[in-house]
């Protein structure tokens, strides 16, 4: 059947769409910066949180960071070294991929490499992440948790049982093996028991100068960790964080849709 005329989609938000309009004032203020900083860094962020990223940008306020528009980035770089803005920019480009920025500065090499490698924010895993070690959880009582959370635990999966108005394991329970995908409710098991097992931490790839050089950085060594890991129970200091778990995950989703577009705009907020 022909598509009826009459049947069109009215959008009721006063919110305007962020079109070409702001894809060209973004080019524009990359080719400014371009022209007014001596280094452009390209780094990659790994375990993104909107929180930790814009601690950095707020201790980095003298320089620029662009990140979560890869293509308009790459747009006002230059994709070939016949349209790119200047010499070897095209180079930069050619590895805006997935979770990557770049970070206009006149600091030194010496001192971004430095600052990056020691800011490592320590995290709760979502799921979809990768295991980074196997999660056992020892047998025995878990007083940290309060009687009501029992039937919740136990929808878990968790082997609960309640004795003497305690919650406690029956058996020890393996929440996640070592390079395992983490489902929704291995998650919220790590953050219930306080285990943070994702890294925030920011990589440097390269380097391009105003003068025209391109140099690449060489992959750094791995953070090492622990293969097996056995929790304990213990006693948390914030007791609200676990009668509202439930909340704080849905939370969570929420988050990550915010995080996948993050752009330079959250600059204002260290103003």
């Amino acid at each position: 059947m022909p598509k009826s005329k009459r049947n069109k989609k009215i959008s009721l938000t006063q919110t305007r769409k962020k079109g070409l309009e702001l894809k060209q004032k973004v080019i524009e203020e990359i080719r400014e910066c371009i022209d007014s900083y001596a280094r452009i860094f390209l780094f990659s962020v790994h375990n993104m949180r909107n929180t930790y990223l814009k601690d950095v940008r707020c201790e980095w306020k003298h320089s620029r960071f662009f990140f979560g528009k890869n293509k308009v980035m790459s747009l006002a770089l230059g994709r070939t070294a016949e349209a790119e803005y200047r010499d070897n920019l095209h180079m930069i480009s050619s590895h805006l991929r997935g979770q990557t920025g770049i970070l206009f500065t006149n600091k030194t090499k010496k001192e971004v490499i430095a600052y990056f490698k020691n800011f490592r924010k320590q995290d709760y895993a979502r799921s979809g992440n990768t295991a980074t070690q196997t999660v056992i959880l020892e047998e025995g009582l878990i007083p940290q948790f309060s009687h009501s959370m029992e039937p919740q635990l136990r929808q878990l999966g968790l082997p609960t049982a309640l004795k003497k108005g305690v919650i406690a394991l029956t058996k020890e329970y393996t929440v996640c093996e070592l390079g395992s995908i983490l489902t929704p409710e291995m998650a919220r098991i790590l953050k219930l028991f306080g285990h943070k097992m994702a890294e925030f931490h920011v990589t440097v790839e390269a380097m391009w100068s105003n003068d025209g050089t391109w140099e690449e950085f060489q992959d750094e060594e791995e953070k090492i960790t622990p293969s097996k890991v056995k929790v304990k129970a213990k006693a948390r200091e914030d007791k609200s964080l676990i009668e509202t778990a439930e909340v704080e995950m849905s939370d969570e989703e929420e988050e990550d849709e915010d995080e996948e577009d993050y752009s330079e705009e959250a600059d204002d907020d260290c103003s």
